[in-house]
């Protein structure tokens, strides 16, 4: 064979080598940074949430039979993957008890934020039958909208209304990032913080006022997303529960967040709507003093959670101190701030002593702002 077209040969081969190595490179980098960011999840969600696997899993049929909510859009996995780029992990913008959330355009231009429930965990069937009963039937303006969903084989996909804003997580304890490039991060204002408890407030009253009652069980500052105008959505209801008419709570094992979690409940009493209100007053505390719930603080060189310090801190009259750092004080109401936390410290007594949320509602109208 002539030389000069050995050489060519050789040189043609060796590109393509070349670029077959790099294709393959491009893809177990792809599949490698998915993999982290499951694993990241995996190993932040081990301290911080406690969800327990229920009995009441052996019985979900996983098939594509079941029936909802008829106005409700199925949507295929096809349109899923493409407007997801095969869900990239460059487009996740959060997570939830059991599945990842992604941020999509459909194909009729619609945003929406994609959750897909992990296929491996067998809490993540239970879950999306719990959203898709619960959620897919309800309309408030304080809990996130459910548009469809998509059951192929083992994968299970809800698409949920895309809140611009992101995660009051996010707002409160990482001011310097957003998952929205159109929106700056900034530390939020008193009156800001009292319009989002106000709507979760709203939210729970209405869950709770059903004529068949809707306790939550995780509510918790990632469980609350902000639209544009900072109006609070309440979402994740994988966990959330109907309390039948015969009975005043729900016997569940424990499933939750630790440090939003009762006393009571950790111990094994039934869930009851008091779970969410003292939830609730826990987050109102999170939202004032950005100190997470979840997390130990060290007090006098002693581990104590969010609720042993907010106590001890509200017993030596020390309100104004505890509050977020960042919280702009110019023109703030002393006497507002201690109503709010009387509000947050009645939320978080004695089961007996917790008020409805109702009647929280009807407090936090009170308050000035």
């Amino acid at each position: 064979m002539d030389p000069s077209l050995q050489a060519v040969l050789a040189a043609a081969a060796s590109f393509f080598l070349i670029t077959l190595i790099f294709a393959i490179i491009v893809i177990v980098c792809k599949s490698t940074s998915n993999q982290d960011y499951r694993r990241r999840r995996r190993q932040r969600h081990h301290h911080q949430t406690r969800t327990v696997p229920n009995p009441e899993l052996s019985s979900i049929t996983i098939d594509e039979s079941a029936t909802f909510d008829p106005a409700m859009n199925r949507i295929s996995m096809e349109e899923l993957k493409v407007s997801t780029k095969n869900f990239s992990a460059d487009l996740i913008i959060g997570d939830g008890s059991f599945g990842l959330v992604y941020k999509a355009t459909l194909f009729n231009g619609s945003t929406v934020a994609i959750k897909k429930l992990d296929p491996d965990a067998f809490q993540g069937f239970r879950e999306f039958r719990a959203e898709m009963e619960t959620l897919g039937k309800l309309r408030h303006r304080n809990m996130v909208k459910i548009l469809g969903y998509c059951v192929s084989g083992l994968e299970r996909v809800l698409i949920l209304e895309f809140v611009e804003r992101g995660s009051l997580d996010q707002w409160i304890h990482d001011t310097s990032s957003t998952n929205n490039e159109q929106f700056v991060k900034f530390p939020l204002p008193w009156e800001t913080r009292i319009k989002v408890v106000r709507g979760v407030a709203n939210g729970l009253a209405y869950l709770h006022g059903l004529e068949t009652p809707i306790i939550h069980r995780d509510i918790k500052a990632s469980n609350v997303l902000l639209d544009s105008e900072f109006e609070a959505h309440i979402a994740d209801f994988g966990l959330a529960r109907r309390i039948d008419a015969s009975h005043s709570h729900v016997s569940t094992q424990v499933a939750g967040t630790m440090g939003y979690m009762p006393p009571e409940y950790k111990e094994g009493a039934g869930a009851t709507v008091k779970l969410d209100v003292y939830s609730f007053g826990i987050l109102m505390f999170e939202v004032a003093t950005a100190e997470r719930p979840n997390l130990p603080k060290v007090v006098e060189a002693k581990e104590v959670w969010l609720i042993e310090w907010v106590r001890k801190m509200l017993g030596q009259n020390r309100h104004m101190e505890m509050l977020d750092s960042n919280t702009p004080k110019e023109g703030l109401s002393e006497d507002e701030v201690k109503e709010y936390f009387r509000i947050a410290s009645l939320c978080t007594g004695e089961c007996i002593d917790r008020p409805a949320m109702s009647e929280v509602v009807g407090l936090l109208k009170k308050l000035s702002t």
